[in-house]
């Protein structure tokens, strides 16, 4: 058995135990899914009274006391008929309603001391070979993820087969809350997001709105430089445009309700691509004028539940780095690989080197195209795969309904893999929007159209960037490159001097003059996390030179002020 599905295994099995646990303890608790989940699992409930803290301390040694006692996991099939009635008899509404859509006449049930649930299984053998495991944390829940739909209580918990892969777990999670992005946000007064203003819309201070633009900057750069052309889009659209795109019949939940403009609904976009196949039409194209590369920085709105919101993770308003190509068939293979390149020179710029890369195929059941269509776009994935040298896995269906695509995960350091590049093929928006171009025969022909984004969200990426470098940020993306900060008042003059030479330099620097202890404003830009701290006497100011010290406390000593500018280009130039 592969170790990945021995451990969903072992997982799903521990959700048992604790569900078997908190109904010891609570027996007024009604139990509805459980579980294993890519780090973990967890069972949501439904109880009046909120679990807390201490509550996860009990159900612990519960659960210690039942692996204890070795119970088996013994499976059994009972009709329908019997598994409702049984449900409902102990008031399990949630298990009842889940028999109800099962279409087998018999359903299979897990049997551990005196704990029975509805489950297809595997499960270990018995409750005995769960020995490393951790609860972590309580959430709210909707039945279904449907907001209609009572609020359930969700207990977070993992497992693992060793103690010290558990340890290596509950660090790793110890070491990710001192780097949250949300924290790291306000303490380097980055962004707010404020319910004055809607959950999930950002407010980007001083410093991250630079930082967004720094990112930005280097993004178009970089697309004009692999032959991109740049687009700017409305914020809005006729409801029309939508419909023709499928929007509103498939993505409609995940869009913001109209608005009436001259009598006609408008949509705020979720999407940017309707747009740019517009702009496509505008004018007709020949076989010579592909690949068509279009690129933009667009900001797009999309309806998100409450409890999934995230600081810059998940969001309701973003900007999408995104970009869409159109080709022919014959081009489809080299533009593949282009795109990709591109994608892992960006990622290596921004400092992630490591990546798990996937090719997600063909979905089981809902799709569109032809089947042969979707097998000669996924040989050309896999083509393009193969000749990158990169390692990569099959997410078997794991495609959209409009075609396969590549995902590239990056790893960040402390291990977690965090979704960013997408290549995603698309069989559906060239039909719909009747795209085409004109062959060398002078015939029609529908081209293929491609979906990128390197980035993602710049939302998303830059509390990706925050928590991966735990705010001290590479100096050519840090807001602030350099303080000046000066012992005392009789300085000023000469730091002023010292500001207007590194700003003239292209240095992003500020001087900290407030009247406070030099100790003081030492640790505070220590903790704002800016790379350069140049410390100004009157010694230094007698021999204008500059003392200087990094974010790190480490001294670099006297230098001059041109060898210092000199000195930070040059790790800027290497940093990028």
């Amino acid at each position: 058995m592969r170790k990945h599905k021995a451990l969903d295994i072992l997982r799903h099995s521990a959700a048992h135990i604790m569900a078997f646990s908190v109904t010891e303890l609570f027996p007024e608790t009604k139990i509805a899914i459980g579980p294993s989940i890519e780090n973990g699992f967890y069972y949501d409930f439904d109880r009046d009274k909120p679990f807390n803290p201490q509550d996860l301390t009990i159900i612990e040694k519960k659960m210690e006391e039942i692996i204890k006692n070795n119970y088996s996991f013994i499976r059994h099939y009972i009709s329908k008929k019997e598994a409702i009635n049984k449900f409902l008899a102990k008031g399990e509404k949630y298990k009842a309603e889940i028999v109800l859509e099962i279409e087998d006449e018999k359903v299979s049930m897990y049997e551990s001391g005196k704990f029975i649930d509805l489950c297809k299984g595997p499960h270990i053998n018995s409750t005995g070979e769960l020995k490393y495991f951790k609860l972590l944390s309580i959430a709210g829940s909707y039945w279904r993820g449907d907001s209609s739909k009572k609020q359930l209580q969700r207990i977070y918990g993992t497992a693992f087969f060793s103690k010290k892969d558990l340890n290596n777990y509950l660090t790793k999670i110890e070491e990710s809350k001192k780097r949250d992005h949300r924290k790291l946000g306000k303490d380097l007064n980055m962004f707010t997001i404020d319910n004055t203003v809607g959950s999930g819309l950002v407010l980007w201070h001083p410093n991250g709105a630079l930082l967004k633009d720094i990112i930005e900057n280097y993004w178009k750069r970089f697309h004009l430089k692999n032959d991109y052309e740049l687009l700017s889009t409305p914020h809005i659209a006729s409801e029309e445009l939508f419909k023709t795109s499928g929007h509103i019949q498939t993505y409609s939940e995940n869009m913001y309700a109209p608005i009436e403009i001259d009598g006609n609904p408008y949509r705020v976009k979720p999407m940017n691509c309707p747009m740019h196949l517009i702009i496509y039409k505008t004018k007709l194209h020949s076989y010579r004028d592909l690949p068509v590369r279009y690129a933009e920085l667009g900001t797009v709105y999309r309806f998100e539940k409450s409890g999934v919101l995230h600081g810059l993770l998940r969001v309701r308003g973003f900007t999408q780095d995104d970009g869409h190509v159109i080709v022919s068939s014959e081009q489809l293979e080299n533009e593949m690989l282009k795109i990709f390149n591109m994608a892992i020179d960006c990622l290596k710029t921004f400092g992630f080197n490591k990546y798990k890369i996937y090719l997600a195929t063909k979905p089981k059941k809902k799709y569109i195209g032809k089947v042969e269509d979707w097998e000669k776009a996924q040989k050309s994935i896999e083509n393009t795969l193969k000749k990158t040298g990169y390692k990569y896995e099959i997410d078997d269906g794991g495609g959209a309904f409009y075609g396969p695509k590549i995902d590239i995960k990056v790893k960040d350091t402390i291990g977690r893999l965090w979704q960013c590049s997408t290549i995603q093929f698309d069989f559906n928006l060239p039909e719909r929007f009747d795209i085409f171009y004109i062959n060398s025969f002078g015939k029609k022909v529908r081209p293929y159209m491609i979906h990128r984004a390197l980035l993602g969200s710049l939302e998303r990426f830059i509390g990706i960037l925050l928590e991966h470098y735990s705010g001290e940020l590479p100096i050519w993306l840090s807001p602030v490159q350099v303080v000046i900060i000066n012992i005392n008042e009789e300085q000023c003059g000469y730091c002023i001097e010292l500001l207007k030479k590194l700003k003239k330099n292209d240095i992003r620097s500020i001087f900290d003059d407030r009247n406070e202890k030099i100790g003081y404003k030492i640790r505070e830009s220590a903790m704002q996390k800016i790379p350069y701290m140049v410390i100004v006497g009157s010694k230094e100011e007698n021999t204008k030179t500059i003392a200087v010290r990094t974010r790190k406390n480490k001294n670099l000593g006297i230098m001059n002020i041109n060898n210092f500018i000199s000195f930070v280009r040059k790790n800027i130039k290497d940093n990028i």
